[in-house]
């Protein structure tokens, strides 16, 4: 079974940028679109960002313009690189990817934007 693995997450001033990183334990990334999430607390898992299996990418109202999904073949790996952070960002993140057994998702890394 494929493991997803997040990490980069942290505290950063408001403007600051992050690079988020999830390791997927198996090469997928050529069958399967590949998505972030995020969940505030308090608020429902939103979707964030998807890179599909051609290279497509899409990106939600909140982040557009602000962040940008890619991914690393040869690593077996999905970022989401995020600039000019606001406070409303603060968030867990979890990568995600829809398998033929149901969804998979990692534990998910905690971003914090404060000063």
């Amino acid at each position: 079974q494929v493991q997803l693995v997040e990490s980069g997450g942290g505290l950063v001033q408001p403007g600051g940028s992050l690079r988020l990183s999830c390791a997927a334990s198996g090469s997928i990334f050529s069958i399967y679109a590949m998505k972030w999430y995020h969940q505030a607390p308090g608020k429902e898992r939103e979707w964030v960002a998807t890179i599909t299996s051609g290279g497509t990418t899409n990106y939600g109202d909140s982040v557009k313009g602000r962040v940008t999904i890619s991914r690393d073949g040869a690593k077996n790996t999905v970022y989401l690189q995020m600039n000019s952070l606001k406070s409303e960002d603060t968030a867990v993140y979890y990568c995600n990817f829809l398998g033929p057994r149901g969804a998979y998702w990692g534990q998910g890394t905690h971003v914090t934007v404060s000063s």
